[in-house]
């Protein structure tokens, strides 16, 4: 009795900073649409403004990896091609196309197409490894489509066909973050999710690096100061910082839990590009993400 008491207490104590910790590290993920659409006024491209956002969290991921790699034994060849490409999809490409996309649409669209992600892994591994959907999930997946496509049809009306290239672009960052998702599973448990992280980012910042040295001119790294304070925060605040928010979150709560918590990061990037960005907040946006959200609640629901 007394132990079980005490296992009570410990999950008592632990869950009010795990919430905080996840609501947090969601908040601050999505700060970062908010901190790329406000550098886009100054005239930046997206292969010179994910070079800076990468080029500032390089070191924090590279000590990341190095900290969560001390005492453990060295990356087979094999494990290094599965880091380099789980490096590209997941964080390289995921961010190159999402930062493309929000050159078109506006930040909230944009955090409704990537919070699909579970649908998205889902049917990913219906496709891949052929696991079943049941029909319930099939409902809620269509649920959370028909939102964004709420959304996105409203866009389209104000803002004009560019709205469906950004759409496609971001939707395109989904599903390769996805694919990450999917098949980084059997890597997590031999790595460890840390070691993993900040091996696969290291990856996606060299990167970015690269593509800037390959398709820019050096001239092109000369910017507003503007742009380099916000990559510096984009960098802190809304990469690094959320991912360490959010594993700890896990380690007191559960992913389970966190992910639910993790609701709150649509919501926010909407007020937030209300207060900051001037973007529109309707009928339509609002019964848009109530419909995301509900889907996507569903989805995860029924997978655990």
């Amino acid at each position: 009795m007394k132990s079980s008491s005490l296992a009570t207490e410990n999950v008592a104590k632990n869950i009010w900073p795990g919430l905080v910790l996840a609501a947090l590290g969601a908040i601050a993920f999505s700060g970062k649409a908010i901190i790329v659409k406000l550098a886009y006024r100054h005239g930046v491209d997206a292969v010179t403004l994910i070079m800076y956002r990468m080029l500032f969290a390089l070191p924090i991921f590279a000590v990341m990896a190095w900290w969560a790699s001390r005492n453990k034994p060295p990356l087979s060849g094999k494990d290094w091609l599965r880091v380099l490409w789980l490096g590209f999809t997941g964080y390289y490409l995921a961010s190159f196309l999402d930062f493309a996309g929000l050159a078109y649409i506006s930040a909230g669209l944009e955090r409704l197409i990537l919070y699909l992600n579970p649908t998205l892994v889902l049917l990913l591994g219906w496709v891949l490894y052929k696991r079943k959907v049941g029909a319930v999930q099939a409902i809620a997946m269509a649920i959370s489509y028909a939102g964004v496509l709420l959304v996105f049809v409203h866009e389209v009306s104000l803002e004009g066909s560019d709205v469906a290239l950004g759409t496609l672009l971001v939707f395109g960052s989904a599903v390769s973050y996805a694919i990450y998702l999917t098949q980084s599973g059997e890597l997590v448990p031999r790595l460890g999710s840390l070691r993993l992280v900040g091996l696969a980012t290291t990856v996606a910042c060299l990167c970015c690096l690269l593509q800037f040295v390959l398709l820019r001119p050096l001239s092109a790294a000369v910017v507003a100061p503007e742009v380099i304070w916000l990559s510096l925060l984009n960098a802190t605040l809304c990469t690094a910082a959320p991912v360490l928010m959010v594993m700890m979150a896990i380690e007191r709560i559960g992913a389970g839990l966190a992910a639910q918590t993790g609701m709150i990061g649509p919501m926010s990037t909407i007020l937030m590009g209300v207060w900051l960005l001037d973007e529109r907040l309707n009928a339509w946006v609002v019964a848009g993400t109530v419909l995301v959200l509900g889907g996507v609640f569903v989805v995860t629901k029924f997978r655990r």
